[in-house]
């Protein structure tokens, strides 16, 4: 991350704690996408639900689904959580999420600059990428940095009236994600359409 970078003014926050302050503040059934790893963890332990969906073994995936959801599902609020060493491997998808605007969809970027579950490589987001300049410059206007944790619970309040799609970025620590998702891709399938109301439990 360069070294112009706001994100380097902002605090480093733990992705479990901010999970939770996003988990807690859902009211209307929003669905939750979050990607593999950690993330997918902490979403897991932070508050099990129907409307959340947990992918597993492919990276950079959650804001595709999520952008899919939000297109098939307009009135629903959807927000991905996602890692950076994941979005670095679909940055292509910002472009695409910019070109279709769904206003619906907010996308949480956890940056702590490393691989966490496959070693702790650094990515190149940790020297020389800052995620959120990336997104603005994708056409991702409605993009920052969150500065704290009151200030990531603003970003995703405004997100939730904002005229198209929403990005924030936060600085996370290495500590490991909280608790296992279970490894069930049928179920979680089922569960999540059954949570978007499209289909019955089997």
């Amino acid at each position: 991350m360069n070294s112009d970078s706001p994100a380097r003014n902002t605090k480093v926050m733990n992705r479990f704690d901010l999970t939770s302050r996003l988990i807690a503040k859902l009211k209307n059934e929003e669905a939750v996408i979050g990607g593999i790893g950690n993330t997918n963890f902490d979403l897991w332990a932070a508050g099990h639900r129907p409307q959340n969906f947990y992918m597993l073994g492919s990276m950079g995936l959650a804001f595709p689904i999520a952008l899919g959801v939000a297109l098939a599902q307009p009135d629903r609020p959807v927000f991905a959580l996602e890692g950076d060493g994941s979005l670095l491997m679909q940055l292509g998808s910002l472009t695409t999420i910019a070109t279709l605007a769904p206003k619906n969809l907010t996308m949480v970027v956890m940056d702590n600059g490393i691989y966490q579950i496959t070693g702790a490589q650094p990515t190149p987001a940790a020297a020389v990428a800052d995620i959120v300049a990336i997104a603005v410059a994708s056409g991702l206007t409605n993009s920052s940095w969150a500065a704290d944790e009151e200030d990531f619970e603003r970003l995703i309040e405004e997100s939730l009236s904002a005229a198209g799609p929403t990005l924030i970025g936060v600085r996370i620590d290495d500590k490991p994600g909280v608790g296992t998702t279970r490894r069930d891709p049928v179920q979680i399938r089922e569960r999540f359409m059954h949570g978007m109301g499209v289909r019955e439990l089997l």
